[in-house]
């Protein structure tokens, strides 16, 4: 007990000491931004720290809402370790409890359609929209259905994407996205069609993912054969930035056609670049004329991630061999990232991995307006 004691003692001193030295990199100067050190990327106790705060009150994209068109599509997930069902139920898209009243037992797994989720151990049967219809062999006084009906989540849609947030009082998503529609609206992309989706677990921090997609500074360097041709490091872009969201344009040399027309309200700079967003604390977006890219980040340990990414095309300007190629490439980028993560994950234990001086606005400013965000989210 004094061991176990005397550990906890020590993890509330080190996140104590860790969370000051983020607040000291956030107030780092405008013009002298600093990068975190290495261990805000493998510590442990700090990730539970931000598992208990900001990442359970933040809101979580958990896919496109036209993967819950009809009544009974679902996909089962975990998040933060809270086991979930995202369903259309009726009208609604809803994030239901993926654990059985009874005994615990995980109702569903994986992505498909179901009319009611029976539990594989004692057959209780719910609706889709959580409540219980069929408990057999209860014959227990106390036994109330009504008060067995599953647990929910917040769950609401917005620009197509569909999030949850795993607290009961989660923060204002319009407050923390305001500003995000004007950035994006007029690609229109709640028109936008899903045509493909993979999930796979990447080797590294949740932070990782979202900075290296954020920034155009690693573009050409990372990506020579993928990217370099279309959106260069040279012409990339700082956008603008919200509450709760960053953004940069990944602009294309003037020789490279538009992909696609997307759009009509679209202007001529619009179709010419690719727009990437965060949605803090973590998904991230590249949307273009044609084409919208989403990743997921769903956080499973300090060193771990399962990413979940979907392409959504709009219209019909892709033909199905386009499509195809589109996928092909955008496998190629998240492998390219994927391996330069992992090794880079690698070595953030070091001691002089003391996190360095982030480049100029255009290239890394999206880093910093992420790392003032999880400062301000720490501070409240």
């Amino acid at each position: 007990m004094n061991e176990q004691v005397a550990i906890s003692a020590f993890e509330t001193a080190r996140v104590s000491e860790m969370r000051q030295t983020l607040a000291d990199c956030a107030a780092s100067p405008d013009g002298a931004p600093q990068g975190l050190p290495g261990y805000f990327y493998n510590d442990p106790a700090f990730f539970d720290h931000e598992c208990r705060t900001f990442l359970r009150d933040g809101w979580h994209c958990v896919g496109r809402a036209d993967e819950y068109v009809e009544q009974g599509d679902y996909l089962a997930l975990e998040l933060l370790g809270e086991p979930l069902i995202i369903v259309r139920d009726k009208d609604e898209i809803k994030a239901l409890s993926n654990v059985c009243r009874h005994r615990g037992m995980p109702l569903a797994e994986g992505q498909g359609n179901a009319n009611r989720f029976v539990c594989r151990y004692h057959a209780w049967a719910y609706g889709t929209d959580g409540t219980l219809l069929r408990a057999p062999r209860m014959k227990n006084a106390g036994f109330d259905a009504k008060t067995c009906k599953l647990g929910t989540f917040p769950c609401v849609q917005r620009f197509g994407f569909v999030y949850v947030s795993l607290s009961q009082n989660p923060t204002d998503i319009d407050v923390e996205l305001a500003g995000l529609g004007a950035l994006i609206g007029r690609y229109e992309p709640e028109k936008y069609v899903t045509v493909h989706s993979d999930s796979e677990v990447w080797n590294c921090n949740w932070k990782c993912l979202v900075e290296n997609f954020m920034e155009g500074y690693h573009l050409s360097v990372v990506h020579p054969q993928t990217l370099h041709g279309y959106t260069p490091t040279g012409l990339s872009k700082k956008g603008p930035n919200g509450v709760g969201f960053t953004s940069y344009f990944a602009n294309y040399p003037d020789n490279i056609p538009p992909r696609g027309e997307g759009a009509p309200g679209l202007s001529e700079k619009e179709r010419h670049r690719s727009t990437l967003f965060a949605a803090f604390p973590c998904q991230v977006v590249s949307v273009a004329a044609s084409l919208l890219v989403s990743l997921n980040i769903r956080p499973l340990s300090p060193t771990s991630i399962r990413v979940r990414w979907s392409m959504s095309v709009y219209g019909d300007n892709l033909d199905g061999d386009t499509i195809d190629q589109r996928i092909a490439l955008w496998e190629d980028v998240n492998r390219e990232d994927r391996e330069k993560l992992e090794a880079m994950q690698a070595a953030l234990g070091s001691v002089f991995a003391t996190g360095g001086p982030l480049a100029e606005e255009d290239y890394e400013g999206t880093v910093r307006d992420f790392l003032l965000w999880i400062a301000r989210q720490d501070a409240a």
